[in-house]
């Protein structure tokens, strides 16, 4: 059986790893920053701990709204998350993300990892997203 498909993304952040974790877990700074697709983040829950899940809806330009959700499986403050993810439209699709966060000098290196894709085109349209959501993360802090 061949792989699933996955992507690595990186960046370097200028901000500590804790502020950037926060940004990452805090619901009033997520909508701050993730506007993939030039969407706006409409709703977040977050239970960071292992076993807690997160929620968050997009309303993309077009009014189309993207729910995702899952469950956290490593926690780490400051340095590691690891959590599934899946759209309600398509929960059978669920994917795994790990977020790294290490001192880079003044920096910080962020590594986002997105694996077990259902297939190429569900990878694609995550890296796109991604990386558009990276961006801002790392204009916040600019």
């Amino acid at each position: 059986m061949p792989a699933q498909p996955s992507l690595t993304l990186q960046r370097r952040i200028n901000a500590t790893p804790a502020k950037i974790y926060s940004a990452w877990t805090d619901p009033s700074q997520i909508v701050k920053w993730m506007h993939p697709g030039n969407a706006d983040v409409i709703h977040v829950e977050m239970d960071v701990r292992v076993g807690g899940r997160f929620r968050i809806i997009m309303r993309a330009p077009d009014g189309e709204e993207h729910n995702v959700s899952g469950t956290f499986r490593e926690v780490v403050r400051d340095e590691k998350l690891v959590y599934t993810w899946a759209y309600r439209s398509t929960p059978e699709r669920e994917s795994l993300v790990t977020l790294t966060l290490r001192r880079d000098g003044e920096l910080t290196l962020l590594t986002l990892k997105h694996e077990q894709f259902f297939d190429e085109a569900a990878r694609d349209n995550h890296e796109t997203g991604w990386g558009q959501a990276l961006d801002g993360l790392a204009r916040q802090f600019a």
